[in-house]
């Protein structure tokens, strides 16, 4: 079963993407990128890592940069090799295209602006290796070091 972690300060908009997440496996939510990542290192050092990682970029306390920057040195730390760790899909409400080209420098592998509809997510997925009913298509959870509940 796919594990899935939603990171998004906004009520309703957490609430949205993780009922749009949920036909992709089991979703925990975390309110801010502190509670991301504490949750993300969490599962990792139980061994049960997050498959998915959903991360809105402009949250308070630590925003989506940080939190993918923390999540990278996570795996790295654990000898998680870069492409083999958790898929990271970036989500903001900011257009433009150095947002995303930095995204994706800092090694994140989807990036949707806001709003989001359920057919963006399901084509980024799709992307990625996911398929509706909560199994990766590309899963080599080798490697990789996890957890259980978020936040």
């Amino acid at each position: 079963m796919t594990k899935i972690l939603v990171a998004e300060d906004d009520f309703i908009s957490r609430t949205l993407i993780t009922s749009m997440l949920a036909p992709f496996g089991v979703c925990h939510a975390a309110a801010d990128g502190e509670e991301a990542v504490v949750a993300f290192r969490r599962a990792q050092a139980e061994g049960a890592p997050y498959d998915l990682v959903c991360l809105d970029i402009m949250m308070p306390r630590l925003d989506g940069h940080g939190v993918l920057k923390a999540i990278r040195e996570a795996e790295w730390t654990k000898g998680v090799m870069p492409g083999n760790g958790a898929k990271v899909v970036m989500t903001t409400a900011l257009s433009g295209g150095r947002h995303a080209l930095a995204a994706f420098r800092e090694q994140c592998d989807g990036y949707l602006v806001k709003p989001l509809s359920r057919d963006a997510i399901v084509a980024v997925l799709a992307e990625l290796g996911f398929a509706a009913g909560g199994d990766a298509a590309n899963d080599d959870a080798v490697g990789r070091g996890g957890a259980e509940d978020a936040a």
